[in-house]
């Protein structure tokens, strides 16, 4: 019988190859993820715990921080990773609402999962969670108060948001010195850029928190340095700031050159020349009137008794991202050449000091002219602390940052969910169909927020959450719960703000990632075929989605 080119499909799978497919294997991914955020839960909110963890190298690690956890768990799973990225990405786009995203993920999926063991197909969740979404973002951009009118105030309304901010931080005690430092930083930037990368942050061991420092400026840790050092001055009034990237040390003739001579005359003449070419490097240095000389490059120690003479201070071997800073905030430009140095090459500042920190010496620049930037000295007991102190400054400077961009705040604390909760369940009840019930579905995940927010703290949370129910049906679209008082209140009213932004693109990546993970509903897993690995088992859980290896 002859069937023509007829030729049957066939996928060839290498061998040891794992395949898994249908419903159970997308119940199976969603547990994965569902062990995700039950490791966050105990986290979120003002009074969440920390986890302490220790990687392969026995590096410890204490944090609350959502992005950093998952960052640092060693997630096997492969769909469990998509929690990972959209925590990744809510850090990166908006710098807060890590954790929120990673748990409004999971309670998704949570209720999802009833939906398929019923039958239900996964795009009708699809659907209904993309119709939410749709109707939680469009009431979120209705409720949200702008705040851009209230310009005289924008100090005090940025202040606020920051604080919100810090509410689940280790530095929530120290809240109010923070928040100064982390306005500051902000407004000291570019309002047309707002660069965080412009904020540079360095850590001192030692001393309290509230021993850290806002320089609006720039400061670096005192480089290397050579005989001569100390006669050097350690403090300008408006300097004049020459950076470099050459050499001024005298090299050792045996160590890069060669040289034959008959008379001690000529050998003594080579290394008068090299004498006289460094010396005339340093005299056109002096002569461009430059009070201080930073250069990438090491200052030797004949240079660094030249300038001390002159009351000219020195760095050589400064880094290269620091001096990179240094021209931003002072001016000028970066030199290769000491020959026709001109006044517009040369930078300045208000105040330059050489101080010392704790165990460190600091050269700090106060008060500089050109590009917006700063720095923040952190100070902390141990390095774990101050870690963790510059994770949360990062949310906190990146909050006040959106806020001053986008202008449109809601209030924190649980309010706005519950209020797009009660909105999604009065929509619901006006459609038929599954559509009612998927719909109904994440209004009712977006309750996990105030709910583990309560249980965290040790509240009732089935009694707030009737009560918070009960507001919002009346109309107190701004009631959350009140850590004060143990109870519910309007949280607009008590200044725990966060932009809306940050609300936005939490539900907005939590609703993506769950529509992805819905959507995969086979996976195929090849088993490493390295010779070093022959013989070994695969990873637990690679590929079927049986729990969450975490080491």
């Amino acid at each position: 019988m002859n069937f023509g080119n007829q030729t049957p499909t066939i996928v060839v799978l290498k061998e040891g190859t794992d395949s898994s497919q249908g419903r159970g294997q997308i119940i199976s991914n969603i547990n994965a993820c569902i062990a995700i955020q039950e490791a966050l839960k105990p986290t979120l909110g003002p009074l969440g715990s920390d986890i302490l963890i220790v990687n392969s190298s026995k590096k410890t690690t204490i944090s609350n921080d959502g992005a950093t956890i998952l960052k640092l768990l060693d997630v096997v799973h492969p769909a469990a990773k998509t929690l990972v990225d959209i925590s990744r990405a809510q850090d990166a786009e908006v710098g807060d609402g890590t954790t929120s995203v990673t748990i409004i993920a999971g309670e998704l999926m949570k209720e999802a999962k009833p939906f398929l063991e019923e039958g239900i197909s996964p795009h009708i969740i699809m659907k209904g969670y993309k119709k939410a979404v749709t109707l939680a973002t469009a009431k979120i951009q209705e409720i949200c108060v702008d705040i851009s009118d209230k310009e005289s105030e924008s100090r005090e309304l940025l202040e606020r948001c920051a604080k919100t901010a810090m509410t689940s931080k280790l530095i929530y005690k120290n809240a109010d010195f923070f928040v100064k430092m982390c306005v500051d930083a902000v407004l000291s930037l570019d309002r047309d850029d707002l660069d965080d990368k412009l904020i540079g942050i360095k850590k001192i061991p030692g001393g309290s928190m509230e021993e850290s420092m806002f320089i609006n400026g720039v400061a670096f840790k005192k480089t290397f340095s050579y005989a001569g050092f100390e006669q050097q001055p350690k403090k300008f009034q408006h300097p004049k700031i020459l950076c470099l990237n050459m050499e001024l040390e005298l090299k050792a003739e045996k160590d890069n050159a060669e040289v034959r001579v008959e008379h001690v005359e000529d050998y003594q003449a080579i290394v008068d020349a090299e004498w006289q070419l460094i010396l005339n490097k340093l005299k056109q240095i002096e002569e461009t009137g430059s009070n201080i000389v930073l250069s990438k490059l090491p200052i030797g120690d004949l240079a660094t008794q030249y300038f001390a003479d002159r009351n000219i201070f020195c760095a050589g071997r400064v880094g290269a991202a620091d001096l990179d800073c240094v021209i931003l905030a002072v001016g000028g430009s970066i030199q290769s050449t000491t020959t026709d140095i001109r006044p517009e090459y040369l930078g300045t500042c208000d105040i330059f000091e050489e101080i010392q920190i704790g165990s460190e010496r600091y050269n700090i620049f106060h008060g500089c002219p050109k590009a917006k930037t700063c720095t923040l000295l952190l100070r902390g007991g141990a390095d774990q602390v101050i870690a963790e102190v510059e994770r949360s400054l990062h949310d906190a400077i990146m909050i006040v940052k959106r806020a001053l961009q986008n202008k449109l705040i809601v209030a924190g604390g649980g309010a706005v969910e519950m209020e797009l909760s009660r909105y999604l369940r009065d929509y619901s009840k006006t459609i038929a169909g599954k559509q009612q019930l998927v719909i109904n579905a994440f209004a009712k995940a977006l309750e996990v927020i105030p709910r583990q927010l309560c249980e965290n703290a040790g509240f009732d949370a089935i009694e707030i959450l009737n009560r918070l129910r009960m507001a919002h049906s009346k109309g107190e679209k701004w009631y959350g719960v009140d850590f004060e008082t143990e109870n519910v209140g309007d949280n607009f009213v008590k200044f725990v703000w966060e932009p809306a932004l940050v609300k936005i693109n939490a539900l907005n990546s939590a609703t993506e990632a769950v529509n992805l993970i819905l959507s995969v509903d086979e996976t195929i897993t090849n088993q490493e075929s390295q010779p070093a690995n022959a013989g070994m088992a695969p990873p637990p859980g690679a590929g079927r989605g049986r729990g969450l290896p975490m080491h």
